[in-house]
């Protein structure tokens, strides 16, 4: 019998910490097999993102985004993830599309983050909030719950309307201090030029990078890829396609060999020490997308 997984039902049987240990076991499994298919029609496109894993199953993860939906008060994006079993194709679960989408992006940089900042990190600076701003202040809360949290965006009404939401957090107006001032800066913005410069890093931070998804996209510069020890969540998503590190590889300001590793090798995922400036980038994947929502389907199931 197939099972209907809506946001808010959903939402409260799940815990950050135990998806990022299941991000973690389901890179122990074989490699995903990952297809992206675009259909557009004027401004409006069809998104079905698929992934195939040997003994997880199979996951596709539809959306519809209407851009002009806006105008008229409606989503923007609508979609469902379909998980169907591995074991004979049945269709398994049909979950919410934001709600698959809010705990893979925000577990995705978590799970490096345990890894790979202090241990003992007290200040954590949030760049850009918006809904995903809002994932990270929750996700990064769970993981390190005695941290102050600062955001900063462009606007100052957005970041006023972030701290309705978390009154506990402060707000940053100059960006270069609150980076200088953080010890994990997570970002997550549509900017195509540089927001975070590489001079700003302080030792021992930790830096997650989110935003950029196409190849004219970047949120740090140069100096910043240059002065950190670099981890990606999937080698051939982020190198090869986002401009993050794309354009600083062909332009040979850094090599693909200087990415330590990618989650498929997840032990390499280690501070060497507390000065190191670790740098985080996450790609996202229809493969993390199958890896959440089987957590999720299995916590559904378990209370």
């Amino acid at each position: 019998m197939t099972v209907m997984i809506p946001f808010t039902e959903g939402e409260a049987r799940l815990d950050w910490l135990g998806l990022t240990d299941a991000l973690a076991a389901g890179h122990a499994a074989p490699p995903a097999t990952v297809e992206d298919v675009f259909l557009y029609r004027d401004d409006n496109t069809l998104l079905n993102r698929s992934a195939w894993i040997k003994g997880m199953g199979i996951a596709v993860k539809c959306a519809t985004v209407f851009p002009k939906n806006r105008e008229a008060g409606k989503p923007m994006i609508g979609g469902v993830v379909n998980l169907f079993s591995d074991a004979d194709g049945a269709l398994e679960a049909i979950l919410d599309f934001h709600l698959v989408t809010k705990w893979k992006t925000a577990g995705d940089s978590l799970l490096a983050a345990r890894r790979l900042a202090r241990k003992n990190s007290k200040n954590i600076l949030i760049v850009g909030a918006g809904t995903v701003g809002r994932s990270l202040r929750q996700a990064y809360g769970a993981a390190f719950p005695d941290a102050t949290f600062t955001v900063w965006n462009r606007s100052s009404d957005g970041a006023k309307a972030f701290k309705k939401d978390y009154p506990d957090v402060l707000i940053g107006n100059d960006l270069e201090q609150a980076v200088k001032s953080a010890d994990i800066v997570t970002s997550a913005t549509m900017s195509t030029d540089p927001l975070i410069k590489g001079e700003w890093l302080q030792p021992g931070q930790h830096i997650d990078l989110i935003g950029a998804y196409r190849p004219d996209m970047r949120e740090t510069d140069d100096t910043a890829l240059r002065r950190a020890r670099i981890f990606v969540d999937n080698l051939h998503t982020t190198a090869d396609h986002i401009g993050e590190l794309k354009t600083p590889i062909a332009e040979g300001i850094i090599k693909k060999s200087d990415i330590i590793a990618d989650y498929y090798a997840l032990s390499q995922f280690e501070r060497q020490n507390d000065d190191e400036i670790t740098l985080f980038k996450n790609g996202g994947g229809a493969h993390l997308d199958l890896m959440t929502s089987r957590y999720i389907l299995e916590a559904w199931n378990s209370k």
